[in-house]
This record gives C-alpha cells, sequence and structure tokens, in this order.
C-alpha cells in the first residue's frame, strides 16, 4: 500500500491529476447529458492511476489502460462542448507512456491518435483545427522527450549503481584471494626454511646431548621441539583459512538495488576457497538480482548457501511474478553457460510464490 501511494506521489501523477481536474472544470459545464462526460473523465482518470501505479507488474493491464485513456480523450474531443481543451489530456498520455516504451512506440501512436482528433475536429467549421492540432503536438513531443530523456537517465544511474556494486564486490573477493594468496605464502616460507633449520637444530642438539649430557643441551632440544611445534601450528592455522568473504561480497552486491532486498543465508559450513567459484556464484545471485528488480518487479530475494556431500548447492527465490513457460533471455542463458563451464548443473523453475527458483549445484 505505501508503495503504490508513493508511486501515486510522483510529480507526473500529480501533474496528470492537476491537468485531469483543469479539463474537468472546463468540459463539465453546458454539456448534454452531463452524465456523459462525468463518466469519460471518470473512466480516464481510473486508468491513468492504472497504469501509473496500480498496473505496475501486470504489463497487460498497462497497455489496456493507455487504450482506455486514447478512447476516452478522443470520445471528450467528439462529445465536449469544449474541443479546443481535451486533447491536452493526451499530452499527459504521451508523458507518461514514454516513461515505459521507447520513442519509437510513443511517436507514431501519438501521431495516430492526433489524426484521429484532427478528423473528428474537421466536421466544424474554421481554419484553427490544423494549428491547435501542430500546437499540441509540440507539446506532446516536448513530453515525450522529456519523460525519454528522465527514464534514459534513471537507468544510466541504475546502470551505474550496478557496475559500482559490482565493483565493490569484486573488490572484497580479490582482496580476499590477495590474503589468502599471502597467508599460503608465508605458510610455506614457515614450513620449508623455519621448520627445516629447527628440525636440523634439534637433531645436532640430541647428538650433542647423547655425547656430552648436560642439562643445558637438554633444554634447549625441549625449547626446539616446542619451537617447532608452534611453527606447525601456525602453519595449520595459516593453510586452514575460512576462505573468501562471500558473505560480503554478495552485500556489496546486493546494497545499491532498492528492491528487491536480499535475504541472505549461509551455512557454517560453507567455505569458498577457489575465486573461479566464489565469482560464479557471485555472478549467479547478481543474475537473479537483475531479473527480479527488472522483469519480476519482486520485493524480495531469498539466497541460501548450503553443502551437500561434495557439492555447493546455491539456492534462489524472489516473490515476483515469473511468466511462464519460461523464455530464456540472454542473462539466464549466460548464468547457465557459466555454471556449466565449472561442472555445475542448474534448474530453473516457478517459486511457491509465484516467482522465480533458481537451483544451482556446484562442485566444491
Amino acid at each position: 500500500m505505501r508503495e503504490t501511494l508513493t508511486r501515486l506521489l510522483h510529480p507526473l501523477n500529480l501533474a496528470g491529476i492537476a491537468t485531469w481536474l483543469a479539463v474537468a472544470m472546463v468540459v463539465r459545464p453546458g454539456d448534454m447529458p452531463p452524465w456523459r462526460n462525468d463518466v469519460l473523465l471518470l473512466a480516464w482518470l481510473l486508468a491513468f492511476l492504472g497504469a501509473s501505479a496500480i498496473c505496475e507488474r501486470r504489463k497487460s493491464w498497462r497497455v489496456a489502460c493507455f487504450a482506455i485513456e486514447a478512447t476516452t480523450t478522443l470520445a471528450l474531443v467528439w462529445l465536449a462542448d469544449n474541443r479546443s481543451t481535451t486533447p491536452v489530456l493526451l499530452v499527459v498520455l504521451v508523458a507518461q507512456m514514454a516513461m515505459v516504451y521507447p520513442l519509437r512506440v510513443v511517436l507514431p501512436f501519438a501521431l495516430a491518435v492526433n489524426v484521429a482528433i484532427y478528423l473528428l475536429l474537421g466536421h466544424e467549421s474554421g481554419d484553427n483545427n490544423l494549428a491547435l492540432m501542430l500546437s499540441y503536438g509540440g507539446f506532446q513531443l516536448f513530453a515525450a522527450l522529456t519523460s525519454h530523456y528522465a527514464r534514459s537517465a534513471e537507468e544510466a544511474r541504475d546502470r551505474l549503481a550496478q557496475v559500482n556494486a559490482d565493483l565493490l564486490a569484486t573488490r572484497a573477493l580479490l582482496a580476499d584471494s590477495a590474503r589468502d594468496g599471502e597467508r599460503l605464502r608465508v605458510a610455506r616460507e614457515l614450513h620449508d626454511v623455519a621448520g627445516h633449520k629447527l628440525t636440523a637444530l634439534r637433531l645436532n642438539l640430541r647428538a650433542l646431548q647423547a655425547a656430552s649430557p648436560s642439562p643445558q643441551l637438554q633444554l634447549a632440544e625441549q625449547l626446539s621441539a616446542e619451537l617447532l611445534g608452534d611453527i606447525r601450528g601456525v602453519v595449520h592455522a595459516l593453510r586452514d583459512a575460512h576462505g573468501l568473504d562471500i558473505d560480503t561480497a554478495l552485500r556489496a552486491l546486493a546494497a545499491p538495488y532498492p528492491r528487491p532486498t536480499l535475504q541472505l543465508s549461509i551455512d557454517d559450513d560453507v567455505v569458498i576457497e577457489d575465486p573461479a567459484l566464489a565469482d560464479t556464484v557471485l555472478r549467479t545471485v547478481q543474475e537473479a538480482l537483475t531479473n527480479a528488480a527488472r522483469h519480476g518487479q519482486a520485493k524480495l530475494l531469498a539466497v541460501h548457501l548450503h553443502r551437500d556431500h561434495d557439492r555447493l548447492r546455491v539456492e534462489i527465490e524472489d516473490d515476483g511474478r515469473a511468466q511462464f513457460p519460461l523464455r530464456e533471455g540472454h542473462g539466464l542463458t549466460g548464468m547457465r553457460e557459466r555454471i556449466v563451464a565449472m561442472h555445475g548443473r542448474l534448474h530453473v523453475s516457478q517459486a511457491t510464490r509465484g516467482g522465480l527458483r533458481i537451483e544451482a549445484s556446484l562442485p566444491a
């Protein structure tokens, strides 16, 4: 409910409602019968609000709302006494459509409706009809371009935020990978250099103690044995690292998305040390986030990582609206190719809440 109210209070919607009020004040007086235009105005307003805030997830419903707006505008032009004012509703409709569709769709549609309005006005005497429609056409073109560039700016901002999140997540994985590499190098140095020399020192001390027993030699041999054991413990701890910080990387990836919210669950026994495996998991969740936000209009994306014997299982589910039978686009195809390259398996199905469910199984 709050989300719908926020969309209703968008500046474009407020401007559309104000325009509708102005037209309603001009159209209603003097029309016979008066209820006819009231019904048309109410139908236009309901269709406008439906396309703006209510039918966002239902593309077919939104198309129907746009069709109702265009039809009622034409009917008002035909029936209303003041026909020079009602075409302004078409300016609102064109601006509204340009926020959803590309200009190659909006402009031909606007041209067709303008021609229809000109033909409806043609039965009246007067030479101002063409000038009137050209002026309204200019307003419509301005509104369409304004909405188009506003939508382009929003999409560019979203893409930039996604790229930034991608860089942050990749940087987190690279930093972890560099730390793991440094830990492994230190562990090898301790084992190969310090461990080797301490072992030789202990053998020599033991030989001296056998040849000439001494409490000091015995203590030195005991300390060398303890130091060797401590170094082996440090080497074991360095090698037994907790893997890459996939939790931080995934949360950084989802941070720029206002919707859906990431619900991340990683079992305690999940350890990812291979950077290639971590990158595959990262890209899989990234594509699921993009699909849920762009196509499914989901509010929540649940991600669960757990081990199944020698395999890592990634289960992703959103609460959006997935269209089945599903046609895999470039995103899902790339996800499948990336997982197969890691000798994994991918299964895509419909979630219990109507969204998309993605199950990936990867060797770990």
